[in-house]
């Protein structure tokens, strides 16, 4: 049999990363394992026994990385600039290739303490790692790029958090991801004034994650903004608010992934933030693509000592056509109807002034528009509000057809009351019937829409 090959990121590890211990948990009850994930790099075949040996204590996975690798980074928090950062309490654990040939990693949350903990502990509350499930879930079905929870172990902990009720259960998360490479990774390393280092990362980010040959800070940078431009789209069409925007949590390949306060909006509300210690609305649902493109600009200052300065505004300059071109799609995608060209906008206009004007609930509206079968909208629809879109969707056809039993019942969503409600029955009887029926019901959802 073949050897696997090497994990890229030894290439770079001397610049990029630490080697680490896992912590030593006092028990692992696997509670969740994505074996729809696990398929795509090989990992579907373990037994219960070895995934808790590999994404529970860590046993290396054979011929991948020996130790885990805690990842060093900066970058903008709210706006300010910190150089005290990078991974604290998780590592990158494994590198595999998956059935479509792309390096993917496998990362950790709640795996223990690093050099970059500061004063935290390294853990994660089990409540946390049940809301990324749902999170990951939710935005893949909606089709957003997003990293995926590929595994969730109960570590036998007890977490006092300040801003919940604690002592609360604790828990390791593993995550599969495109890429953990950051807008972060790039401002330390321009912030350490290390050129060398900037070339040999946008190299390997270049080669590992979009397969060229080129070395050209230019292309890396043409990549991001055409990413982040569809992921800021992507947000707004599944009705999604992130709430911790920062140029560490945003990477190169502009995969959504490290869910804290995380909410799906109930109404179209531009103003609806999910931090509730985002007290300006910096990243509220409104403000998330501007919010995305300044982290990019940041990207773009990082390379202002490799890049020509001219070339980067222009590949800037082109996020905002871009995200308004990856909007219309996504909305569309969503709404499951075909696109016609340029008076495309003009329907995706008349949903937004329909939602904001009507408080209707996203995920209601594209549930009962799907396919723009006009049989399928109630009198909820028929008052001045969505009287632009009633005359501009009759033009269009369906893209796909009704069939799967999900349009025959009601809308999927994923509102905090619903992920309270879960998170309750798992807190009180240790009940996880809920968690897995919802994630059954998010996938028969991505089914239906795909």
């Amino acid at each position: 049999m073949a050897e696997p090959p090497q994990p890229p990121i030894l290439e770079i590890a001397d610049m990029l990363a630490d080697p680490v211990p896992a912590a030593d948990f006092p028990e692992t009850i696997l509670r969740f394992r994505n074996d729809r994930a696990a398929a795509e790099v090989g990992l579907d075949g373990l037994s219960d026994d070895a995934w808790v040996r590999h994404f529970g204590r860590f046993e290396p996975l054979p011929g991948n990385l020996p130790q885990p690798l805690a990842l060093r980074y900066h970058g903008h928090q709210f706006r300010v600039y910190n150089p005290d950062i990078g991974d604290g309490r998780g590592f990158l654990f494994a590198q595999l290739k998956d059935q479509r040939g792309r390096w993917l990693d496998l990362g950790t949350k709640g795996s223990g303490q690093t050099p970059y903990s500061r004063f935290g502990d390294g853990r994660l509350t089990l409540k946390g790692g049940v809301r990324e499930i749902l999170a990951t879930e939710m935005l893949e079905a909606l089709g957003v790029n997003t990293s995926r929870t590929f595994s969730l172990i109960e570590t036998g902990e007890e977490l006092h958090r300040g801003d919940e009720p604690s002592p609360t259960r604790s828990s390791v998360l593993v995550r599969l991801s495109h890429g953990h490479i950051r807008i972060g990774s790039f401002q330390r390393l321009a912030y350490l004034r290390s050129d060398e280092e900037l070339k040999r990362l946008t190299d390997y980010s270049l080669r590992t994650y979009f397969g060229s040959a080129s070395a050209d800070p230019i292309e890396l940078l043409r990549h991001v903004v055409e990413g982040t431009a569809r992921l800021a789209a992507s947000y707004m069409a599944a009705g999604f608010v992130h709430g911790v925007l920062n140029s560490d949590n945003i990477n190169i390949t502009a995969e959504s992934f490290d869910y804290g306060p995380w909410r799906f909006a109930p109404t179209f509300d531009p103003d609806f933030t999910a931090a509730y210690f985002d007290h300006a609305g910096l990243y509220s649902f409104g403000r998330q693509a501007e919010a995305i493109q300044w982290d990019v600009v940041q990207l773009a200052g990082a390379l202002r000592t490799i890049a020509d300065v001219d070339a980067m505004i222009a590949e800037l300059d082109r996020f905002p056509a871009l995200y308004r071109e990856a909007l219309v799609e996504r909305f569309l995608w969503r709404l499951g109807v075909v696109l016609r060209g340029e008076e495309d906008i003009g329907l995706v206009q008349a949903i937004e002034q329909g939602l904001v004007e009507s408080g209707v609930g996203i995920d209601r509206f594209f549930f009962d528009w799907a396919g723009g079968d006009l049989r399928r909208a109630s009198d909820t629809y028929a008052g001045e509000a969505f009287a632009p879109f009633r005359e501009r969707i009759a033009a269009y056809a369906p893209a796909r057809g009704l069939d799967p039993p999900y349009w025959a019942g009601e809308p999927c969503s994923m509102h905090i009351e619903e992920v309270e409600a879960i998170w309750a029955r798992i807190a009180e009887a240790d009940d996880w019937s809920a968690l897995y029926a919802k994630v059954a019901q998010i996938r028969d959802m991505g089914a239906a829409l795909s």
